[in-house]
């Protein structure tokens, strides 16, 4: 009976070290004025699929330690992970992304700098996006959307009850952030996917055009303004599933 019983316990051990090596989990990486909430819709869906699902909560005091905050999401990973991030998140997800166990990369209306670039660096490349203009600052150095730019910019497309709560829930985010440099982009070794989103009055539709070409994403658009995520859950949700697919 005793050999019977270790018999059992090491196939159960082989299973599930199996398990953890084909399961691929998600790691949703939020962006600037936003915070891991700005994902429900579509941890919602994900998880609908038996995927694991981890959203990060970044600290967005530097791109050193929201990649930090990141790395220890994708350890607690089940198993090889796909690695999405929103606007600044795409940045955090281009350094991060060098770990071993990430398999892919999704940007979502997202910045992605190449090796040696900061976001800064990408930014001036285009005409500035109207929302801009309505980023506030405060005397420590950390950006805000004031709640009438999130309404009328960042996301526009979606509920007032909704805007509001992005509002209250934002994280502001250190300026001297944005001119932090990658390393090395994990899109040059990762494949990628890229969702444009056509009525971004955050970062200028162009410029994501321009990156989704650059990194050789395979690109969906769609009609949503930043948080297409929050608007359009379902096409993220289809990009996201591509990438666990590998397709």
């Amino acid at each position: 009976m005793k050999t019977l019983s270790f018999l059992t316990a090491g196939l159960l051990a082989l299973s599930a070290s199996a398990f953890a090596e084909t399961q691929t989990s998600v790691v949703l990486v939020h962006g600037a004025f936003a915070d891991g909430s700005s994902w429900n819709k579509v941890i919602n869906q994900l998880q609908k699929q038996h995927t694991e699902v981890i959203a990060v909560q970044l600290p967005l005091t530097s791109l050193k330690d929201d990649v930090a905050t990141t790395q220890r999401a994708i350890a607690r990973a089940q198993g090889n992970v796909v690695l999405v991030g929103h606007s600044w998140g795409g940045t955090v997800i281009s350094e991060a992304g060098n770990d071993a166990r990430v398999k892919s990369l999704v940007y979502v209306a997202a910045f992605a700098p190449d090796s040696g670039q900061s976001t800064g660096d990408l930014v001036g490349r285009y005409p500035a996006p109207a929302g801009s203009a309505d980023i506030a600052k405060t005397a420590d150095g950390y950006l805000y959307l004031p709640a009438k730019a999130v309404s009328n910019d960042f996301a526009p497309d979606v509920k007032p009850a909704e805007q509001k709560t992005i509002a209250a829930t934002q994280g502001p985010i250190k300026a001297e952030a944005f001119a932090e440099k990658i390393t090395h982009a994990a899109w040059h070794d990762k494949p990628s996917w890229y969702v444009v989103s056509q009525n971004d009055r955050m970062i200028n539709p162009q410029l994501e055009r321009a990156m989704a070409k650059a990194i050789h994403a395979k690109t969906t658009e769609v009609a949503a303004s930043h948080v297409s995520m929050v608007s359009q859950p379902e096409v993220i949700t289809r990009a996201i599933e591509q990438a666990v697919e590998g397709k």
